[in-house]
């Protein structure tokens, strides 16, 4: 945890552009990248809807003789998957926002209609590509909702 909030706590053009020095400027960097820095808020919420499994629950199914994995699979990763879905969408959002920084890595996206824009001076056109990204951050948001909703285990409300 101590390495992913570090990583977490350094800003993502940072990570990208240091990771493009590293292994060179192009598309694959950015998905490294991009990959590293959306573990925190899955792994976070994995640990948290983890230790939030009702510990009562954990015992029962021990005594009902299920192994230490098949608690794991089938109570306390079911119970946690609301939690770990919240994680993925937030992950997924973040991402999408992140994403317009590949433009500096030399891996296109949307952050390019934002920087040239603002290099020519082309307002319409940096308006433009953010409200993209905007529309497409609350696109996915939706779509990471539903996911959640959909990955709920069947009588859990």
């Amino acid at each position: 945890m101590a390495v992913a909030n570090f990583g977490q706590a350094a800003p993502a053009i940072g990570l990208l552009v240091l990771l493009a020095m590293w292994l060179g400027f192009d598309r694959s960097t950015t998905i490294i990248g991009l990959t590293l820095y959306a573990i925190l808020p899955v792994l976070q919420n994995t640990i948290t809807g983890l230790q939030g499994v009702d510990r009562t629950l954990v015992e029962a199914a021990r005594g009902m003789g299920m192994s230490r994995a098949a608690v794991l699979l089938r109570v306390e990763v079911p119970l946690a998957v609301p939690v770990i879905m919240a994680g993925v969408r937030t992950a997924l959002v973040l991402l999408v926002g992140t994403a317009t920084f590949a433009t500096f890595v030399n891996a296109g996206g949307l952050g390019q209609l934002i920087t040239t824009g603002i290099q020519l001076f082309r307002y319409p056109v940096l308006v433009s590509g953010a409200l993209i990204v905007a529309l497409l951050a609350l696109l996915v948001d939706w779509a990471g909702r539903v996911l959640e909703v959909l990955a709920r285990p069947k009588g859990l409300s």
